[in-house]
């Protein structure tokens, strides 16, 4: 398949490891040229070393905090003065701890919500006009499957990042006919650091091992285990390709089945 991303200009998101280097390091295969970020100067670096070696991709590297009001500002600055303007968007965050929700306090769901919405919108304000400008764009937010059906002990995760789905949504009509597209990837269990984290923090709250909690965790997944973050990267890599030119506006599960939703 002509994916349509060579020489194109890819920003991804929190893609010093995980899902977002996955997803960096498939639109880089693709020909893209990529801007990446991290609040970590020395992760960010060694991400772009390794894509660069890996892919032989055009690789800038940006140290920002995106939950910081100056963060997204700070990464499309700096992309446009190398590239000019981006054409692919791949908004990820990190996620908030797990907590029950009598222990949450204010300050964490105001964090929450600039971490996990207001980092999304911004980089989609600073991006979206020259997309439309050049009538051609793609958007692709990662969030989570906790979006379709809430993960218990996630409670700052299952409520904060539905927002970005209306915002996509709403998008999606608000620009129907400019040639830009927003849609959403919903990883499931991925093995990924924060997998590793999350697992353990429930394994203490449950006295229990992370073995076992992590077994229980895939148990409810028909394919019977966990994703790989280039599993998910491959679901953002298309809905970022040309291929993907009338899909707008979908949220698409990749979770092993997990989701029992029909829709």
């Amino acid at each position: 398949m002509d994916t349509g991303l060579a020489g194109k200009v890819a920003l991804v998101a929190a893609s010093s490891q995980g899902i977002g280097f996955a997803a960096a390091h498939q639109l880089a295969v693709e020909g893209a040229h990529l801007v990446i970020c991290s609040r970590s100067l020395e992760r960010i670096e060694a991400a772009a070393a390794t894509l660069r070696e890996t892919t032989g991709a055009v690789v800038l590297p940006v140290v920002a905090d995106l939950s910081q009001p100056e963060g997204p500002a700070t990464v499309v600055a700096a992309a446009q003065h190398r590239f000019g303007a981006i054409d692919v968007l791949v908004t990820n965050t990190g996620g908030p701890p797990s907590l029950p929700f009598l222990e949450v306090a204010d300050e964490q769901w105001s964090e929450a919500f600039g971490n996990l919405f207001l980092s999304v919108q911004r980089l989609i304000r600073l991006t979206l006009p020259t997309m439309v400008e050049r009538r051609w764009g793609r958007v692709v937010a990662i969030t989570s499957c906790a979006c379709k059906e809430p993960v218990d002990g996630l409670i700052l995760s299952n409520s904060v990042r539905l927002s970005i789905h209306g915002l996509l949504k709403s998008l999606a009509n608000e620009y129907g006919d400019s040639g830009v597209t927003f849609n959403a990837v919903l990883p499931g269990y991925t093995l990924t650091g924060r997998m590793e984290e999350l697992v353990k923090t429930r394994a203490l709250q449950q006295q229990r091992s992370a073995q076992e909690v992590l077994a229980d965790a895939t148990r409810a997944i028909p394919m019977a285990r966990a994703g790989r973050p280039e599993e998910v990267a491959a679901a953002v890599l298309f809905l970022a390709s040309a291929a993907a030119s009338y899909i707008t506006g979908v949220s698409l599960s990749v979770d092993g089945g997990r989701s029992r939703s029909v829709l």
